[in-house]
């Protein structure tokens, strides 16, 4: 039986039916059009300020003819560009969507695209530090592959969340509207993918970081262990932000397709809650890698204290 719902942004609704039992989520969504909007204004601000910071500091201290500072200078464009979405997924919690269908396709294919290109750099960025710290004697980076790298992972970021964007449209009820997938199915399939770019990414960094560390403790110096602490901090956050929240949007992904015990009522707003705490962790990425390099590059915080002196 298809369930009947009530529009709250994202998904979480006022109410479900699932089967005869009716599942009031009225608190739920108080909880999160209150505190979800505050939190990526919050994001936002300190998300611009930190990675123009960033941006500045590469363009006037680093060398980019540096491939370390070539990914970094695109990874800050990742989070430039998936954070002009927050704004409008701020204002969703709070209004509904309001910005038309096209602004609902343009902003899913911002976020993916942010999320997308994000994980392919630090994919990259992993074996960059894999490749120097196992194989320092190669000559990987003087490969024109590498090169063209960044212009690969815009195309196939673009690619992959094209169907994101096609496939979203604004879906009228009661009083309000909200940005979502034309079919049960398609959200489905969008989030089986999701978790498997995810999984099989986490595998690639897992294996490279582990044949790092076996390689640093056979080194007798630290200094290729300071070459990759930074790049390892990064990709350590990035995980432990976004793991749980891919976890959780594949639980409610089961729920949507009516497969108990997901349905049950008070499960499910279990993982409603769960969902906005793990979102608003996942979101937070975007101002987080800034304030990494502060605490953990050295160099970086030199160039930082040049720029307020």
């Amino acid at each position: 039986m298809a369930d009947e719902e009530t529009m709250d942004p994202d998904s979480d609704y006022y109410s479900q039916n699932y089967g005869n039992q009716l599942c009031v989520k009225e608190e739920v969504v108080k909880v999160g059009s209150i505190i979800i909007p505050v939190f990526f204004t919050i994001v936002v601000g300190l998300s611009c300020i930190g990675n123009i910071l960033v941006l500045v500091i590469l363009a006037l201290y680093e060398s980019l003819k540096s491939l370390t500072n070539i990914f970094i200078l695109n990874l800050t464009l990742s989070n430039l560009l998936f954070t002009f979405g927050l704004p409008f997924w701020a204002s969703y919690y709070i209004w509904g969507w309001t910005f038309g269908e096209i602004g609902c396709k343009a902003v899913n294919f911002l976020f993916y695209v942010g999320f997308y290109s994000s994980v392919l750099f630090l994919t990259l960025m992993t074996v960059q530090r894999y490749m120097a710290v196992v194989h320092p004697l190669s000559d990987w980076e003087k490969c024109r592959g590498f090169s063209v790298a960044p212009i690969i992972i815009w195309i196939l970021s673009g690619a992959v969340s094209l169907p994101n964007s096609l496939y979203s449209k604004v879906i009228p009820h009661f009083n309000s509207t909200y940005c979502e997938y034309d079919s049960v199915e398609m959200k489905s399939g969008i989030v089986y993918f999701q978790n498997a770019f995810f999984f099989i990414a986490f595998l690639i960094m897992g294996y490279c970081y582990g044949r790092m560390f076996w390689s640093i403790t056979k080194s007798q110096t630290n200094e290729r262990h300071r070459t990759f602490e930074v790049t390892f901090v990064i990709v350590l956050v990035f995980f432990v932000g976004w793991a749980p929240y891919n976890i959780v949007i594949f639980l409610k992904s089961l729920t949507d397709q009516n497969i108990k015990p997901f349905t049950e009522c008070e499960l499910s707003i279990r993982l409603d809650y769960a969902y906005f705490t793990c979102r608003m962790l996942a979101f937070s990425h975007c101002c987080l890698n800034p304030v990494l390099y502060i605490f953990v590059d050295v160099k970086f915080r030199n160039h930082l204290k040049m720029i307020f002196k």
